[in-house]
């Protein structure tokens, strides 16, 4: 089964209370799973990361994943993951590093940029997140 998941960080102020969503679908866009999660003070890119975590943390406990496409509205993140971008920030270093971990236990992992406008569900979660925990 293919999956897809869509992810997205918010931070209020930045740094400022933070939040991360993630949508897991189907590929025909069933939903599978909703997951979001508050993660403190923290800045944009490092919710962007943490909501890329914990999509591919939630596709993990998944069974009869064979492939697994992530899309995200940063394309910093994007361009990070797939090697094309430096990491120079030490705490985006440290998530790269926990992903980069994580996606060798997966099945194979692709990662896209997407405009915002066709992120709206996971960017939805990571306010709702930080909404709950203020």
């Amino acid at each position: 089964m293919i999956i897809l998941i869509f992810t997205d960080g918010a931070a209020r102020g930045n740094p400022g209370p933070a939040g991360c969503g993630a949508v897991i679908t189907d590929k025909d866009g069933k939903v599978i799973g909703r997951h979001h999660q508050y993660i403190d003070e923290a800045t944009n890119n490092i919710a962007e990361y943490k909501a890329l975590l914990l999509g591919l943390t939630e596709a993990k406990k998944l069974k009869k994943i064979t492939e697994i496409r992530c899309y995200a509205d940063s394309k910093l993140i994007v361009e990070q993951v797939n090697g094309n971008f430096k990491v120079k920030n030490q705490a985006l270093a440290e998530l790269h590093e926990q992903v980069r971990n994580l996606v060798f236990e997966l099945p194979p992992t692709q990662f896209f940029y997407i405009p915002r406008e066709k992120n709206k569900e996971a960017d939805r979660l990571a306010n709702i997140a930080i909404n709950q925990k203020s």
